[in-house]
């Protein structure tokens, strides 16, 4: 890195000190990916920082690479920064349609307007003063993103009575379902531990959950959707959101069998769909994988059985 763009990275890290963020925010990535979004290449002053592009998460990784000659995966970005600077509220999440699905290849991101009026001043005097103010009222700028986005959430209630809140678009609708129906019917008594949001940080994860049964997850891995534990039986069970993500075929069954391969429960595989006619999408030999379940919500009482000596239950 030339000292030109070091001394912008190391501007932006400082930047982002000052507004509050954690140490994992204020990383070189982090500090990166703030630039792209201001579109400020090294030789650019603060105040020409703008806001007049909606940045999708590929355009950022070419300019990144145009501009400071980084490279980064698309998920680290997405995950690791760009989900943190939303819910700070220094960036709107598809400002030009909230409602957009959350697996939308047009979803974009945009710096907030206060944010970047406060950015724009950076090199003028009483910066600091103006952060703090920032600081102070930028609680109120994230509850206002939060009020235009919270009436495109899916608000879903736990068989414990905990209540989540799941991003409104993508798979989430099936995801609702599952909880509602499948898990009503199917795992009755069971332990939610994991439940997914593409959109979000995910809003249920029992880390200790999983310790017990002799799980150690990485949150960044591929995991399933959702996942029951039933201990009365003794039994983990799998499920995937097959509306957009495809069901447990062989490949998937496998990496499931990898990740959770030192759990001392019994595993069950379900691929879940929202139709029958989706389900018969993936009617192919490699389809759906042997010894797993099917679950279609417009059937919601009952269950297909691929093959095996035994109906929903692991097998060894």
């Amino acid at each position: 890195m030339t000292p030109q763009q070091q001394q912008k990275v190391d501007e932006a890290r400082v930047v982002l000190e000052k507004l509050g963020f954690p140490r994992q925010q204020t990383n070189e990535q982090a500090a990166l990916v703030l630039l792209a979004l201001l579109d400020l290449p090294p030789g650019a002053s603060w105040d020409e920082a703008n806001d007049r592009f909606l940045w999708r998460v590929h355009p950022i990784l070419q300019w990144l690479i145009s501009n400071y000659d980084k490279t980064y995966e698309r998920e680290m970005v997405r995950r690791r920064v760009l989900h943190q600077f939303v819910a700070a509220g220094l960036v709107v999440y598809n400002p030009d349609d909230p409602e957009r699905p959350v697996n939308s290849s047009a979803s974009c991101y945009q710096v907030q307007s206060a944010a970047l009026a406060l950015l724009q001043s950076h090199d003028s005097a009483g910066f600091d003063e103006r952060v703090k103010t920032y600081r102070e009222t930028s609680p109120g700028l994230a509850d206002k993103y939060l009020a235009t986005r919270g009436m495109a959430t899916i608000p879903v209630t736990l068989a414990d009575g905990t209540e989540v809140v799941l991003t409104a678009g993508g798979q989430n609708k099936l995801i609702k379902q599952m909880i509602d129906q499948f898990c009503t019917r199917w795992t009755p008594g069971g332990q939610v531990l994991y439940v997914g949001d593409a959109g979000a940080r995910d809003p249920v994860f029992d880390i200790e959950g999983f310790a017990s049964l002799g799980v150690t997850l990485d949150k960044h891995g591929k995991l399933p959707d959702l996942v029951v534990y039933l201990p009365d039986r003794n039994w983990l069970v799998l499920m995937e959101a097959a509306s957009s993500h495809g069901p447990v075929d062989g490949k998937r069954r496998a990496e499931l069998n990898e990740i959770f391969a030192g759990c001392s429960a019994g595993l069950v595989f379900v691929s879940c769909f929202p139709t029958k006619a989706e389900m018969r999408r993936y009617m192919t030999d490699d389809g759906i994988a042997w010894e797993t379940e099917v679950w279609c919500a417009d059937s919601a009482e009952h269950l297909i059985h691929f093959d095996g000596e035994r109906f929903l239950g692991p097998y060894s």
